[in-house]
């Protein structure tokens, strides 16, 4: 129930930060800025303090570890990927539209008698 309350207040932060944005339309662009920047600021805050914030927070950690242990290719291996997606793309439609003429042919001309003009 608690948590329910404070991810309530998370929420109300934010909307009262987002509302101070317009709540503020006569004063300098900065002030408005800082304003839904607290907002969310306090929110993150509050969240941080409900069970599902902590689990989302330990999710986001360790998503950013497992990211730091991809081993990203190099210029050469996505260069010669990318040149082989190109090569297997031509391939495919070259094979398409020989076998698309092929039945045209064999349809129209050889089953169906119909001779294009």
């Amino acid at each position: 129930m608690a948590d329910k309350f404070k991810f309530a207040l998370a929420v109300l932060l934010l909307m009262a930060g987002i509302a101070g944005f317009y709540l503020l339309a006569e004063q300098a662009m900065i002030l408005r800025v800082l304003a839904v920047m607290a907002g969310t600021a306090l929110a993150v805050v509050v969240a941080w303090k409900t069970e599902q914030g902590r689990r989302f927070f330990d999710f986001a950690r360790d998503s950013v570890t497992e990211a730091k242990k991809v081993v990203w290719p190099s210029r050469k291996e996505t260069m010669q990927t990318t040149g082989m997606v190109f090569a297997f793309v031509v391939v495919m439609a070259l094979f398409l539209w020989l076998t698309d003429k092929s039945l045209e042919w064999l349809m129209y001309d050889l089953v169906l008698g119909w001779r294009k003009s």
